[in-house]
């Protein structure tokens, strides 16, 4: 590789990437029609000789950096998507740079040694209990299938069979108990394990979709119950005391989905409503929602370690593990990015207090954001107990136009959703770029897009 040819490439990426950050607070949310109709110049025969990378970067510039959402800005409340912290952003360049694979010690020593660091810092800050194991994963979808299934190996194995040696055929049944507002992701973890979604006992929840404890079945000691920290709409959390104290009763395995919710025990402020899942068994969560790590970055934490390494474990004649932690074990991928160098510099640069801020700012934001379109006249559908509001514009149809205008509109974005039968905006408030004015802006134009369309607040 030429080394001055790399340095002027790296240092002409960092210019038009400095200029995308500068730019993010004016620009539109959305891309305008004219840059997604330009992205037909990527559509091209695979070329038969290759380009020059400052060509490549350019063209990448030209056409890619106008049709991007900017995630980055403060006005994009869609998906519960955090925008990057400057210090992820800057380590996400570096870590780019190093290359790391972070599967083995030997391959990454830094990886390695950070990855084991941010897990240990997550457990402290949201009160998990000390001594659990983790890995870093893609996102919540790949945490929850690492967290159940080390589920599915401590309680098979508790019967005499080992699920790594003897897989799934004539095993020992387990079953499933999840709420009626279980998230989509964790179901298709559940897929993937093995455990259809057809054998899943759902529970009823109440009109802010909280498991009814009250409602729990007769739970026996080979069940996974899987419990919310952080409803995707209403931002809700499951009564985790009563739930742990039914299934430990029993023996039961108790997992959390907990992509976003579970950081609400960095704060003071929010940390009561993690009361109770601290006694959970396994957890999920994602670190590029609110500490707003760069993409892709999840976390699976496990009380039972031997289970964690049991059922993620791999060996071969080549792959020689050390004395210490090898991040391969606790994960299902073996080669992977070094996503915690990233979470490490999002921890670090935040620190207890900048978590906890961050927490309570974007709840703040979502408070505001409740409070104007309840002043405006349209209908708040849930309880703002985190960062999540939902609201409607009137009838199903109505809602949607609303949202289709403001996402086309470009001053910010929010989705939609359905809930409890009735349909909704749903604003997510997940970034530390966003500000009370960020928040101002987006409220003028939902209500003047709402108002525009007749919507009405019943």
């Amino acid at each position: 590789m030429n080394q001055p040819g790399t340095s002027a490439l790296l240092a002409r990426a960092a210019e038009m990437a400095t200029r995308y950050v500068s730019a993010a607070p004016q620009r539109r949310v959305s891309p305008a029609e004219a840059a997604l109709a330009a992205l037909q110049r990527f559509h091209e025969p695979f070329p038969d000789a290759g380009c020059d990378p400052h060509e490549v970067l350019e063209l990448l510039d030209e056409i890619g950096s106008p049709a991007t959402v900017t995630t980055t800005g403060g006005r994009y409340f869609g998906f519960v998507i955090g925008g990057t912290l400057p210090a992820a952003m800057a380590a996400n360049w570096l870590a780019a740079v190093w290359g790391q694979n972070a599967g083995l010690r030997v391959m990454s020593p830094v990886a390695a040694e950070l990855e084991e660091i941010v897990i240990r810092w997550v457990c402290e800050a949201v009160g998990l209990p000390p001594g659990c194991e983790g890995g870093l994963v893609t996102g919540a979808t790949m945490a929850n299938f690492t967290a159940l299934a080390a589920a599915r190996y401590a309680l098979l194995a508790r019967e005499g069979w080992n699920v790594v040696e003897d897989g799934l055929f004539h095993a020992p049944p387990i079953e499933v108990v999840a709420g009626a507002e279980v998230h989509a992701s964790l179901l298709k973890a559940l897929n993937m394990l093995g455990m259809g979604r057809n054998r899943i006992r759902i529970v009823e929840a109440d009109e802010q979709g909280r498991i009814r404890a009250e409602k729990l079945p007769k739970l026996a000691r080979n069940t996974i119950v899987c419990v919310q920290a952080g409803n995707v709409n209403t931002g809700a959390f499951d009564p985790a005391a009563p739930i742990c104290e039914a299934a430990h009763e029993q023996g039961a395995w108790v997992h959390v989905d907990g992509a976003f919710g579970l950081w609400a025990g960095a704060s003071p402020k929010y940390r009561h409503l993690l009361h109770g899942f601290e006694q959970a068994d396994s957890w999920a969560t994602d670190a590029h929602k609110w500490p707003n790590a760069s993409y892709d970055c999840g976390l699976a934490i496990v009380r039972n370690a031997e289970a964690l390494r049991a059922s993620m474990g791999l060996s071969a004649a080549y792959l020689a593990p050390g004395t210490k932690r090898e991040p391969m074990h606790h994960t299902p991928e073996a080669s992977r990015r070094a996503r915690g160098i990233e979470l490490w510099a999002s921890l670090k640069s935040l620190g207890r207090a900048g978590l906890a801020d961050l927490v309570e700012r974007t709840c703040a934001h979502a408070r505001q954001f409740a409070e104007g379109l309840r002043a405006a006249g349209f209908a708040v559908l849930n309880e703002v107990v985190i960062n999540q509001v939902l609201v409607t514009f009137g009838e199903a149809q109505k809602t949607q136009q609303v949202i289709r205008r403001v996402q086309d509109e470009g001053t910010c974005w929010c989705s939609g959703t359905v809930w409890q039968g009735k349909t909704a905006m749903r604003i997510s408030v997940s970034s530390w770029a966003t500000t009370s004015d960020d928040v101002d802006r987006s409220l003028a134009a939902i209500v003047r897009v709402a108002r525009a369309t007749g919507a009405t607040g019943a």
